[in-house]
């Protein structure tokens, strides 16, 4: 069933971020947290809403720039790259 509900901006965008880092829809993220709610009761103000950790780590770079996806191969090439060239060992 469809309906509009008014989220202030700042949710919304809380809402939107949290769903793409899950990797989901938001409509997926907001039909789960009212089916969680729902089972739970009612809300005190007091009863802090627990977050679900993701499967994996993720990791960020801090400057925004994309991560290279590297595989194992790849990482142990370079590494002995390194090591021919007389960097730091293990």
């Amino acid at each position: 069933m469809r309906t509009t509900i008014d989220l202030p901006d700042e949710l919304f965008r809380q809402a939107k971020a949290r769903a793409a880092l899950d990797g989901m829809r938001l409509k997926d993220l907001i039909t789960r947290f009212v089916e969680q709610g729902l089972r739970q009761g009612a809300l005190s103000p007091a009863v802090p809403l627990r977050r679900r950790r993701s499967e994996l780590p993720v990791a960020r770079a801090a400057t925004g720039r994309t991560l290279p996806d590297l595989s194992n191969a790849e990482i142990h090439r370079i590494l002995d790259e390194e090591g021919a060239a007389g960097g730091r060992p293990d």
